[in-house]
């Protein structure tokens, strides 16, 4: 009798053990395939916990409920977090959104598909963080005033089908890849701050015109859009109005909705700010011309990029925030740094045009 209840006893171990597994195997499925409501993906987890626990003649209650658990504090409430110093860290793509298709425009006289531009009026505005501003950091003050002159920037983010083009006729030497996320309208990426002034180079031979990076100070300028809020949005920003990842809130604004993608999608998928500028925050990091300081003391005052006393001129500013991004990091004043060499599945650019008298 002793050794039945013992025998007994251990395969009730097995077939707990055995549920718990299934259960976070079902519920981790879930989570990989692009459920990643938790309440869904524990609910998953339970069902399968229910149909192991019944088909043993168990009383399974038990072990439903801490499978369910183990899945929901093992992979809802640990998302990977983004770096804030810099993009070295990323998550493996999960789920492919649909693509909304935007035509390019191409110039007549050199059959070159150009960028959209949207010329920025001339203007003043205050650069940088206040003290006050939550989740800032120390390299976004002190605030200081500048004033920029009209210029011209893309409508959106450089596209992987303006990229190959350069590619295709000899202008460009580095082929990116899209991770199997797509070219075409697809912000490119994979490309490095270096890479990118061959882009500008081959766009500038083409047109007869000046096309270059945007200074960080013309970027952050066009990102507020005559606003001084965090985000163009106000003071919050939610995944109706930009591409990042959600798993984290800002300053109590209520809007962690556990949505993340985990790549890009094709530009203009999300609202323009009040310029009609697409994608500023969120989507992709983006290249600027200036390289890193660690505070602005000393920065033009002109708009003109900070291209002197560099303590790192291998390192060059990026701005906006990536899909992989919590909202912190979208912010208009927020800045991230990285080698000029460096290419990643969230590093794109944008474009600027010189306005000719």
């Amino acid at each position: 009798m002793a050794r039945n209840t013992i025998n007994i006893e251990f395969n009730q171990y097995i077939v707990t053990v055995a549920t718990i597994v299934a259960a976070v195997a079902a519920g981790y499925l879930a989570y990989a395939t692009g459920i990643v409501n938790p309440l869904v993906a524990a609910a998953t987890a339970g069902a399968i916990g229910f149909a192991v626990s019944y088909l043993s003649a168990r009383s399974g209650a038990a072990v439903i409920i801490l499978g369910a658990l183990v899945f929901f504090f093992t992979f809802t409430q640990a998302p990977p977090r983004p770096s804030t110093i810099g993009t070295e860290r990323h998550s493996s793509p999960r789920v492919a959104p649909i693509e909304a298709p935007r035509t390019a425009v191409v110039d007549a006289a050199a059959s070159v598909p150009l960028p959209e531009m949207v010329r920025i009026p001339a203007g003043s505005f205050l650069m940088g963080s206040p003290a006050s501003e939550p989740e800032r950091d120390a390299d976004e003050g002190p605030q200081h005033r500048v004033q920029v002159a009209a210029f011209e920037l893309g409508k959106s983010e450089v596209t992987f089908a303006q990229w190959d083009a350069c590619v295709a006729t000899g202008g460009c030497t580095h082929r990116p890849a899209d991770e199997g996320w797509g070219r075409g309208n697809q912000p490119v990426i994979n490309v490095s701050w270096d890479d990118v002034q061959q882009y500008v180079t081959w766009l500038s031979r083409q047109t007869g015109q000046t096309w270059r990076l945007p200074t960080e100070a013309e970027w952050e300028y066009a990102a507020r859009a005559g606003t001084t809020t965090a985000f163009s949005t106000g003071n919050c920003i939610t995944t109706s109005q930009a591409h990042y990842n959600s798993y984290d809130d800002y300053a109590g604004c209520g809007t962690k909705n556990w949505v993340f993608v985990g790549r890009t999608r094709a530009v203009g998928s999300y609202p323009p700010n009040r310029w009609g500028l697409y994608d500023l925050h969120g989507n992709v990091h983006e290249w600027v011309q200036d390289c890193s300081h660690d505070s602005y003391t000393g920065a033009p005052q002109n708009g003109s990029a900070w291209l002197d006393s560099c303590p790192d001129s291998g390192r060059r500013v990026l701005r906006g925030g990536s899909w992989f991004n919590y909202p912190r990091d979208l912010r208009a004043a927020s800045r991230v740094r990285n080698v000029t060499g460096n290419r990643d599945v969230d590093l794109g650019f944008r474009v600027a045009r010189t306005l000719t008298p």
